[in-house]
């Protein structure tokens, strides 16, 4: 607002005149201190900003503008432990702060630092470290939360988890997959038992979506759901259901799982299927998870409806392959009547080392 004005003073004078008359109101002192900032009496303004803040001390607009001009002026360590008053009392801010407190600087441990101890700005801030592309900050940031025993829920860390699968940063991907099982025994009981490398291979357990668990992307023209009704062995199944709409290419329901390189495994799935139209219907396919040229397995082709049918493949790795990708698929078809409709159910998933 100084921009338009010819005479800055004149508007300082005002706003001196101004907290003389009502010396109380934190608004008027955050003013005058915009007003020194603006004129370049930079002691005068840090006084009354911190004497705003002093009289509004919850104000998250007010911490900010200090929080600002403490960064602009030099005063990093001041500067950021405002900003941690402005996250702990308007979460909504808490892109910009992370913004201003990694801008300010370069040290990621000294960000961390200003992060009041609540998970949900703790995922926060690794979510807007992953969209920077900063993986380093964002596994940071995870270790103090495991460090600080900080309470989560679990679906908080599946963007983590995927990130890091991104990242191809598997050591860490490990690690974090077995800090969830042991925080979460009941959501992930019985999540990579020693014999069966597949994530809840039989449904019984709710889907994570992301992680080392299956992954649900909805697309539209399919809809996946779990199912209890003639399920395999009496438990439950995954469902997906075309509606006839698409001629799909279909991939949307898949699993990462950690392989080791030269080995053989074994792949069994199970599937039954209703009313399956057009010539491509559903399947297992198996890849490298970074080389999807690198196919090791494709099942059978399952068409019109057929009852439960156990499919299997086994093959060896390759000498670079960590890391696989299990989905379930569905090619698109090159026919005139390719618009894909009909059910198809998955249970029984295994991947085993046969060595």
């Amino acid at each position: 607002m100084y921009a338009n004005t010819e005479n800055v003073n004149d508007v300082v004078a005002l706003y001196e005149r101004a907290t003389a008359l009502s010396p109380h109101d934190a608004q008027l002192w955050e003013d005058l201190g915009s007003g020194y900032d603006w004129a370049g009496r930079t002691a005068e303004s840090l006084s009354a900003f911190q004497y705003a803040r002093d009289l509004f001390p919850h104000s998250p607009e007010i911490n900010w503008r200090l929080a600002n001009f403490c960064v602009r002026t030099g005063r990093t360590s001041e500067g950021l432990s405002v900003l941690r008053k402005v996250l702990e009392t308007d979460s909504s801010s808490a892109r910009r702060v992370f913004a201003l407190a990694t801008n300010a600087t370069s040290n990621g441990q000294t960000v961390l630092e200003m992060l009041p101890l609540q998970a949900s700005i703790a995922f926060d801030y690794i979510n807007f470290a992953i969209e920077r592309g900063d993986i380093v900050r964002a596994e940071q940031a995870w270790g103090q939360i495991l460090q600080t025993n900080t309470p989560f829920e679990i679906q908080e860390a599946m963007p983590y988890l995927d990130a890091l699968v991104q990242h191809r940063e598997l050591t860490q991907l490990e690690g974090a997959w077995s800090s969830l099982r042991e925080r979460f025994p009941k959501e992930m009981a019985g999540a990579n038992p020693s014999s069966n490398l597949i994530t809840n291979g039989a449904f019984e357990l709710d889907i994570l979506n992301g992680g080392l668990d299956w992954h649900v992307i909805q697309t539209e023209g399919a809809l996946v759901s779990l199912d209890t009704g003639g399920a395999l062995d009496g438990g439950r199944s995954l469902r997906i259901t075309f509606d006839g709409s698409r001629n799909l290419d279909y991939g949307h329901v898949f699993q990462y799982v950690f392989v080791r390189p030269n080995t053989k495994y074994g792949f069994s799935g199970h599937m039954r299927t209703e009313g399956i139209g057009t010539d491509s219907g559903p399947k297992f396919q198996i890849c490298d998870a970074y080389h999807p040229g690198d196919l090791f397995a494709t099942t059978e082709n399952f068409l019109g409806t057929r009852g439960w049918s156990e499919e299997n493949a086994d093959f060896t790795t390759l000498g670079d392959t960590h890391l696989l990708l299990v989905k379930v698929a569905r090619s698109v078809s090159v026919k005139f009547d390719n618009k894909i409709a009909g059910t198809v159910w998955v249970g029984g998933v295994s991947l085993r080392s046969e060595e």
